[in-house]
């Protein structure tokens, strides 16, 4: 599939024209638009300070992907944040306990600050459209040591509560969550208001590890597994995600069989689902988030493309099946907000 890039421009007086007509279906009575029927856009490294001085600014500027590099402190037994440290924080969470107190104080803080940061700033804008918050566990997890999933998970209800929308909640009376999401049973974007979906990747220093044999993905697909065979599924927090696009069903790499069945959201680089895959995604309903959105041919600027650009780029990833498309446009606050029609 490629990108027509002779389609006509979407301005934002368009893409907001059809973010109207989502929620106006079901104002009209209409059959509720679902997650799984809308394309977002979000902003890469939001954690960082050279992208917001302040996390809730992003939030402020309309990006519907929060995305946090995290890892382990095996030294401290802590969850650090920021690009390229074990042992330091380098982001712009603050110690917010209001919202009045989320564009002030020292940055740099743990991710249930950055937890903590979004919780509050959803707090103070009731009706926002629900988060996707992107985790990549740069080394991965060290169970062994005490920083594993189910210690993830607890950091994740102690901060977010009841804010997040789990895999449970998409399985519902189905046996799989692959069942579920064929069958469509993702939510109305509605209903998800003022709440937070998380998905979980394997970081960069974890995929160059030769020595790393249990990858995040694995690892977290095995721990949702185990938790549903104890009949305890609600306690799992994240969705566990293939990370990398490719055509055909890229489960296939994973040799247990049965853990396949737990992905059904899918992170890649955005010009490899236009080239490579088809609507197959779509066709399943599973949830995609498209990265680099700015290399998909022809390459527009990386993190200042015009408005007119940036708006048909999005509007291209969208009839291409992305449910979340990202770059670094931190600036492009009529970009950012946008939901269109997926697909």
């Amino acid at each position: 599939m490629k990108i027509l890039s002779k389609a006509p421009v979407i301005t934002a007086l368009l893409a907001a024209s059809l973010a109207v007509s989502l929620t106006g279906a079901t104002a009209a009575g209409a059959d509720p638009v679902k997650i799984s029927g809308t394309t977002t856009v979000g902003v890469h490294n939001t954690y960082d300070r050279a992208a917001y001085p302040y996390l809730a600014q992003a939030l402020d500027a309309g990006s519907s992907l929060i995305e946090l590099d995290v890892w382990p402190d095996v030294f401290t037994h802590e969850w650090k944040v920021s690009h390229d440290s074990l042992t330091s924080n380098s982001n712009n969470c603050v110690a917010a306990t209001s919202a009045a107190g989320l564009y002030s104080g020292g940055q740099n803080k743990n991710l249930e600050y950055c937890l903590d940061d979004i919780r509050i700033w959803l707090a103070a804008h009731p009706g926002h459209g629900p988060e996707t918050i992107k985790i990549e566990m740069k080394t991965g997890f060290s169970d062994n040591l005490g920083l594993g999933p189910d210690e993830l998970d607890a950091t994740i209800r102690a901060h977010l509560g009841s804010l997040v929308f789990k895999p449970a909640d998409l399985l519902g009376g189905y046996a799989t969550l692959d069942a579920a999401s064929r069958a469509n049973n993702w939510p109305s974007r509605d209903s998800l208001n003022g709440k937070v979906m998380i998905e979980i990747i394997p970081g960069t220093v974890e995929e160059g590890n030769p020595t790393d044999t249990l990858k995040t993905d694995v690892e977290y697909a095995r721990y949702a597994r185990s938790l549903k065979n104890a009949g305890r599924l609600g306690d799992a927090q994240i969705f566990p995600t293939v990370h990398g696009a490719a055509g055909g069903d890229p489960r296939s790499k994973y040799s247990d069989v049965d853990l396949r069945s737990w992905f059904v959201v899918f992170d890649g680089d955005a010009n490899t689902w236009v080239t490579q895959t088809g609507p197959w995604y779509d066709a399943n309903h599973y949830f995609v988030v498209m990265t680099d959105a700015q290399n998909v041919a022809p390459a527009i600027d990386s993190r200042n493309p015009t408005v007119e650009q940036a708006n048909q780029r999005v509007a291209d990833l969208a009839t291409a099946h992305a449910s979340v498309v990202t770059s670094d446009w931190v600036g492009l606050t009529t970009v950012l907000p946008q939901v269109l029609p997926r697909g």
